[in-house]
């Protein structure tokens, strides 16, 4: 698939809940490969080493590779309701870890199966997550009395600033969506009654979070 539009998690994310006195951890991680999910598992592993289970599920390689272990849960309650969790979000470099502390009181297959499920959900939202979009690079010489009519114009077409130089005149250094930039070009053009035009840089992909 196209780098442009994958969805991945927009930060690491933890998040708990408990159910019936059984404690579950959720967390997300970004991952892209098979070699740094699994260094991942291994260093949750061993963190909660006194855990009752550390079930997992991950999505790396474009969605190529997919993994979900049980880690001791009965068959299919634990690895595969995170993995359709992860799958269901539409997201990919993820690996998901559900950490378990038993209570005392058996959940049974159905309860495990949502409880495991919830645990990846919690995470993934508190996670975020986010698209690959193409950014464009630009800047923008302008003189001092125009530098706030540029500036208010960038909210409304999700350009961020990336640095601003100094001297007899402004330079702002800027990122914007690339489908946005002419658009905004021709605004600031207008704005400025052509006294300021935006200068195109390069274009690269960058994480716009979208939940």
């Amino acid at each position: 698939m196209s780098m442009a539009g994958k969805k991945v998690p927009f930060a690491e994310g933890k998040d708990e809940f408990v159910e019936k006195k059984s404690r579950f951890i959720g967390h997300i991680f970004q991952v892209t490969s098979t070699q740094q999910a699994m260094d991942q598992i291994k260093r949750m592993q061993k963190e909660f080493w006194d855990a009752s289970c550390v079930a997992y599920a991950y999505i790396v390689e474009e969605g190529q590779v997919m993994r979900f272990s049980d880690a001791g849960e009965p068959q299919g309650t634990a690895g595969m309701p995170i993995l359709e969790v992860l799958k269901k979000e539409g997201i990919f470099d993820v690996l998901c870890v559900v950490v378990r502390y038993f209570g005392g009181i058996k959940l049974g297959a159905g309860g495990l199966t949502r409880a495991y499920g919830h645990g990846a959900k919690i995470a993934v939202d508190a996670a975020g997550v986010a698209e690959m979009v193409p950014f464009r690079q630009g800047s923008i010489p302008c003189d001092y009395s125009l530098f706030e009519t540029v500036r208010s114009l960038m909210p409304a077409f999700d350009a961020q600033e990336d640095d601003v130089e100094y001297s007899d005149h402004v330079v702002i250094h800027f990122s914007i969506p690339d489908e946005k930039f002419d658009g905004f070009a021709a605004q600031v053009v207008d704005s400025t009654s052509g006294r300021v035009n935006p200068q195109k840089g390069e274009v690269s992909l960058r994480a716009k979070r979208v939940k």
